[in-house]
């Protein structure tokens, strides 16, 4: 092939932008021209619109995906959604390889009665909005004084902290106006935490746990009976030195006298939720009082704990979304692949089809494992190169032309940096509280494309 390779990856996250500087850097003998799609007018998928505002370091990855996206060798094409703006056949028209790093935005399910409930939340919706995504709602309805919080997470942890923290403690941050307004008026006093197992086998990390001690003008409350520990608990906390920390944490709060705070954050554990219950909205949910099996499964003691609460989260897990043409597994919430190379209804591998990230694997691991996957990938690729079936038209602006005739205001890199100085700027100024804020997040879907388009110029 004379011509560079040509290939689409869908979705600008983490999974996304590896997978493209891996490829970029990859040893080889012929030339690669990618264009990376992204549904949102930005990119940085869930790092934009799925961690916490309050979390700096985290975010702190944007800097590594910018300096990839900003070399000029990756061409961004944002506000373009796959299977809507473009079909897989279109992908298959205008590139020889497609590699989908979609991820997984949805909650997973949590199969418990009165789940539906008003006032039953999943955590992946509720973190959309405070982090000011574009398609959902403006408004939260922050109404409850006692929440519960399922799972033991870092999500559980974000989800607890924005509702006990006060708003006030965040302006510095990049949170969006309309959330700051919202919690500001929330009269949440008491949010508890509850998982299934113990504390030696939570699922936080260290610094999410230890940050919540820093939180201001909030206890954090834990439970003596969660502190007996059986042998596969004692053997966990002495064998991995993540868990001794995190319990050697959790026990020093348990000797805490509660400082009077105006807030407080329960942390429970051995609790299985059972069921949601109220009449016509959440007035309390009940669980079950676990503990390890000596093959280390949780089990129910029989034991049923009931508490009072107004509104329940649900996180659980994220979970992938299904995608036109391509063959999904329903259960696992992921695209059927080995390694990489995507599957069909048969088990057989698509030609010129690959997958990376957590639509490839599920959505667990941290940033290390999301570029062990786009390594992965990209080798496959690589080693199938010869075997891809060819684009029909190669030409890096047939893709363009075809959006512009289709209307679609697809947004570009150049457009970003406008939408980034933008909301750079709109912080630099003071607000009514006299606090310099890191940025303001433009959030309407319309006004960040009509930003980064800049009315149409240079597009």
């Amino acid at each position: 092939m004379s011509r560079p390779l040509r290939v689409a990856i869908i979705g600008a996250g983490p999974a996304g932008v590896y997978a493209a500087d891996i490829l970029t850097k990859a040893e080889r003998d012929f030339e690669v021209s990618i264009d990376l799609f992204e549904q949102h007018p930005a990119p940085y998928g869930l790092i934009r619109y799925g961690v916490a505002p309050d979390h700096p370091r985290i975010k702190g990855i944007v800097n590594a995906l910018h300096k990839v996206m900003d070399r000029g060798d990756i061409r961004f094409l944002g506000n373009v959604t796959y299977g809507k703006d473009l079909t897989l056949s279109d992908f298959r028209h205008f590139y020889d390889a497609i590699i989908f790093s979609t991820g997984a935005v949805k909650d997973a399910d949590l199969e418990v009665p009165g789940v539906d409930l008003p006032g039953s939340f999943g955590a992946a919706e509720f973190v959309s909005w405070y982090d000011g995504h574009p398609d959902v709602s403006r408004e939260w309805p922050l109404e409850a004084k006692d929440i519960a919080i399922i799972g033991n997470g870092n999500v559980a942890l974000d989800v607890a902290r924005v509702l006990s923290k006060h708003p006030e403690d965040m302006l510095s941050t990049e949170i969006p106006d309309n959330v700051y307004s919202e919690l500001k008026n929330s009269p949440a006093t008491d949010v508890h935490v509850f998982g299934r197992r113990g504390p030696a086998q939570v699922k936080f990390t260290p610094l999410e746990l230890r940050e919540l001690g820093h939180v201001k003008d909030v206890d954090i409350i834990v439970y003596p009976e969660d502190f007996d520990f059986d042998e596969q608990s004692i053997s966990q906390i002495n064998s991995n030195n993540q868990s001794k920390n995190m319990v050697k944490t959790l026990q020093n709060w348990l000797l805490d006298e509660p400082s009077g705070a105006s807030r407080r954050l329960h942390l429970h554990f051995w609790h299985q939720p059972k069921e949601i219950y109220g009449e016509g909205r959440v007035e309390g949910i009940r669980f079950d009082r676990t503990e390890l099996t000596n093959e280390g499964r949780v089990t129910t003691t029989g034991e049923v704990m009931d508490y009072a609460v107004q509104a329940v989260y649900r996180a659980v897990g994220y979970f992938g979304s299904a995608l036109e043409e391509i063959e999904f597994d329903h259960q696992r919430g992921v695209i059927p692949n080995e390694g990489g190379r995507v599957l069909d209804v048969h088990g057989e591998s698509v030609p010129g089809i690959y997958a990376t990230g957590w639509i490839k694997r599920g959505p667990t691991g941290l940033i290390g494992h999301t570029k062990g996957d786009a390594l992965e990938t990209i080798g496959y690729l690589l080693e199938d190169r010869l075997e891809l079936p060819a684009a029909e038209e190669p030409e890096e602006n047939a893709i363009i032309d075809l959006l512009k005739e289709r209307g679609v205001e697809y947004t570009t890199w150049e457009g970003w940096l406008r939408l980034d100085a933008h909301e750079l700027t709109l912080g630099s100024s003071y607000d009514s509280n006299g606090v310099l804020r890191e940025r303001i997040k433009v959030v309407p879907r319309e006004e960040m494309v009509t930003i980064s388009r800049d009315f149409g110029k240079g597009q």
